[in-house]
């Protein structure tokens, strides 16, 4: 379902004022006239609007000055991006393909569970990691996303689960997975950024322990991390064996298992959460039983659980999904030694929304020379 809103404004029209800091709105309502010792009140007010209520409109925002009030909407802009299309699959996961003011898209994911719900969200444009089971890895990278940007994949959703203000109790949007297009940690700057914003109490408000960060293994940045956010790490493991990494997450040539295991202890020894790792079934490629012994080899003495993902066919794949029963021998192994190994249920992927099935249909059409 294609979806255009009123609201969306070309970003040449104004300045976003999602994802900006609370001492960077203080600054703002200056440069728009506030006097010095109201500056700090009316940033405070404003940030209330932004991520507690989810107001769009600078009118709507009652509590400030009407002037203050119309000097914002003059300069400044608190849209969502332009809704491209909307899907819901079967197993009620939906997906949005969101444009933003360039002309640039990423698709978002929302997945339901029946007392929570996570939102999937990426941080760049393409991406260039090119991992060759991954649907999004045969895009290109085009940009890194801004923090507002990434904010404003979960304020979609938001918005689509009318889920304003901020609920105090529980809530159908719990949860915050950065495991969508592109790799966190290769814009770590502006990823940070926005979940500081996203964990912020009189905001948006969610759990760190709630938030889960996954990479494909950009080991200088995996300590920074967890120094500066503490969320959930998952990691994209996917082999046991350097050859074969190489060739599934190319990243590894540059940082091999053995660099990424020694950042892993260091952040499990910093940190009181597992650590997941994600493994992705590739028939006849890493399924067998000595895949599974050496798995448990790698990550021993790590707090970890292993997430044993099926792969999610896409157009063109050059894999097959391992078998169930391999799944389940494999899985049996690992759950043996200690650490749980549930299987992922694959969701979403009768509208390309699962893991590893990203790609904005905009790149889909180029690619297949259909682009309008």
């Amino acid at each position: 379902m294609a979806v255009a809103t009123a609201e969306h404004i070309d970003a040449e029209a104004s300045e976003d004022l999602i994802g900006f800091t609370r001492p960077e709105l203080a600054q703002i309502v200056r440069g728009l006239g506030e006097p010095e010792r109201t500056a700090p009140m009316r940033a405070r007010q404003l940030w209330h609007w932004l991520y507690h209520r989810g107001v769009t409109d600078p009118a709507m925002m009652t509590s400030l000055p009407q002037g203050l009030r119309e000097r914002l909407a003059a300069r400044f802009r608190c849209a969502r991006p332009l809704i491209v299309d909307d899907q819901e699959s079967a197993d009620g996961t939906r997906k949005w393909l969101l444009c933003f003011g360039d002309g640039r898209e990423v698709e978002t994911v929302y997945i339901p569970e029946p007392d929570r719900g996570a939102v999937c969200i990426s941080t760049q444009v393409g991406c260039s990691l090119t991992c060759s089971f991954c649907h999004t890895g045969t895009m290109p990278l085009v940009r890194n996303l801004h923090a507002g940007e990434i904010l404003a994949q979960l304020m979609v959703a938001r918005d689509a689960l009318g889920e304003w203000p901020t609920p105090s109790g529980a809530r159908r949007l719990s949860h915050i997975v950065v495991m969508g297009m592109g790799e966190p940690l290769l814009n770590f700057e502006q990823t940070a950024r926005a979940l500081r914003i996203a964990m912020d109490a009189d905001g948006l408000a969610f759990a760190r322990r709630k938030i889960t960060l996954s990479t494909s293994g950009v080991v200088p940045k995996i300590e920074a991390c967890g120094r500066e956010l503490g969320v959930g790490l998952a990691i994209s493991l996917h082999a046991v064996r350097d050859e074969l990494r190489d060739r599934l997450v190319p990243i590894n040539r540059k940082w091999n298992i053995a660099a990424l295991l020694e950042a892993c202890r260091a952040y499990a020894g910093r940190s009181d959460r597992a650590i997941t790792f994600e493994y992705v079934m590739l028939d006849g490629l890493n399924d067998t039983d000595a895949d599974a012994r050496e798995l448990v080899r790698l990550i021993r003495g790590i707090p970890a659980k292993v997430n044993l993902i099926p792969f999610n066919p896409w157009p063109g794949a050059p894999y097959r999904c391992s078998p169930p029963e391999r799944i389940a021998a494999f899985a049996a192994i690992v759950s043996r030694a200690g650490y749980p190994a549930p299987v992922r249920t694959p969701r979403g992927s009768d509208i390309l929304a699962a893991c590893g099935q990203l790609k904005t249909a905009s790149e889909r059409r180029r690619r297949t020379g259909m682009a309008a």
